[in-house]
């Protein structure tokens, strides 16, 4: 944000998590200017290590984060952890149900040692008889109802993103941010707590909210029956994709204008949107035979050219050289761990008219562990004491 002052500037994070939903409520508040320090086993983080899907995990939501590698087990670990956690204004963690508590981390114990702290858990289940249940994103997007959304009829699909792990950390961050504004008022933490099943329950609530309403069960966005008649994707003359959408009667006429549509133009049967999807079948296929004689450049600029909504049908891998990501900080670049630079998304939000960049980079396992002890009031033979215990690495190997 160049010189202009991050808005959770001093606010001190310590973060036990790994994976995909603890750590992203991490990377929000660090981008938003929080320290936060993430504390990882002295090997790193095994989410560092993993392949296929999950091999862009750690990449993706570690930036601006400061690495802790120390041994946890070890009697002097958890003292060192304490004296982090005291000095601390947030502690965020998304382990197994009772993991924290058999450290002695749990929020009984801290909240009473540390009365203004704002403990958040990211887990499965919020309280019922779910809740010692452990989950992952798959699992709360089949039993929320999501898969079966997303997927054919008798044939569930994930989402193609890890949609639930981020939106949990999402709803999180809101649970934190709300705790710190109420600490300003009564000097108190509390505990916050945000969850996989919940928060696609929330999401699907749309679909809830259709049943309670028409009394009839939302079919599968497959199967759906779109509320207009031009909602579709189309094939290209040159076998490409474009998603189009014509959702008003005024943007009808003009979609009529620009593409020479007169015979539905001059038919008065199609003026308003409840007749055409009645005769949906019959303007579908006049479109895609004059869709497809247009490359997917020429259709998509005589739509933006209307102003109609429409989308090209984008792999992931083609976001890398997106005109409108690359223009003003959409993608921010990092250090892989391996020394390969990249750009990856920023945060999708803009403060005072700037986007929120990196300003620490992609930490390696244990790169920051000395400079954070010694934040944390650890005198330097105090460090070198961890060092040859085997707490916390040498620096020169973290």
């Amino acid at each position: 944000m160049g010189n202009i002052s991050r808005p959770l500037d001093g606010i001190k994070v310590v973060e036990f998590t790994h994976m995909v939903m603890g750590p992203t409520m991490g990377v929000i508040l660090a981008d938003l200017g929080a320290d936060v320090v993430k504390v990882e086993p002295l090997k790193g983080d095994n989410t560092r290590r993993l392949s296929g899907a999950g091999a862009g995990y750690f990449s993706m939501y570690n930036r601006n984060k400061r690495s802790l590698c120390i041994d946890t087990t070890a009697e002097a670990g958890k003292k060192t952890i304490n004296k982090l956690i005291d000095r601390a204004d947030v502690f965020i963690e998304n382990f197994r149900p009772g993991g924290m508590a058999e450290s002695g981390w749990d929020y009984a114990t801290l909240s009473a040692r540390h009365p203004r702290l704002i403990y958040c858990s990211a887990k499965g289940f919020l309280k019922g008889p779910y809740e010692q249940r452990t989950a992952l994103d798959e699992v709360a997007q089949m039993m929320g109802g999501l898969a079966y959304m997303t997927g054919l009829p008798g044939k569930p699909m994930r989402a193609g993103a890890s949609v639930i792990d981020v939106t949990g950390g999402m709803f999180g961050v809101i649970g934190i941010l709300a705790a710190l504004e109420q600490r300003h008022r009564t000097g108190l933490g509390q505990e916050v707590k945000t969850s996989l099943f919940e928060t696609t329950a929330f999401l699907v609530g749309q679909h809830m909210a259709q049943y309670a309403v028409t009394g009839k069960p939302a079919p599968p966005m497959s199967q759906r029956l779109s509320a207009w008649a031009v909602y579709d994707i189309f094939e290209t003359a040159d076998i490409d994709q474009v998603f189009i959408g014509v959702v008003s009667d005024t943007q009808w006429r003009k979609f009529c204008e620009a593409f020479g549509l007169q015979e539905f133009a001059n038919d008065r049967s199609l003026d308003q949107n409840g007749e055409r999807v009645k005769q949906r079948e019959r303007i579908m296929g006049v479109l895609r035979e004059r869709f497809r004689q247009l490359t997917k450049a020429e259709l998509m600029a005589q739509l933006e050219a209307i102003g109609l909504p429409f989308a090209p049908v984008t792999k992931p891998e083609e976001l890398f050289d997106d005109r409108h990501l690359n223009a003003a900080n959409g993608l921010i670049e990092i250090t892989l761990v391996d020394g390969r630079k990249t750009k990856l998304p920023s945060l999708p939000i803009e403060m005072q008219g700037q986007r929120l960049g990196v300003y620490r980079d992609l930490p390696q396992a244990g790169q920051h562990t000395h400079e954070v002890l010694q934040d944390a009031g650890l005198s330097l033979a105090e460090i070198a004491e961890l060092v040859q215990s085997g707490v916390v690495a040498k620096q020169e190997e973290a």
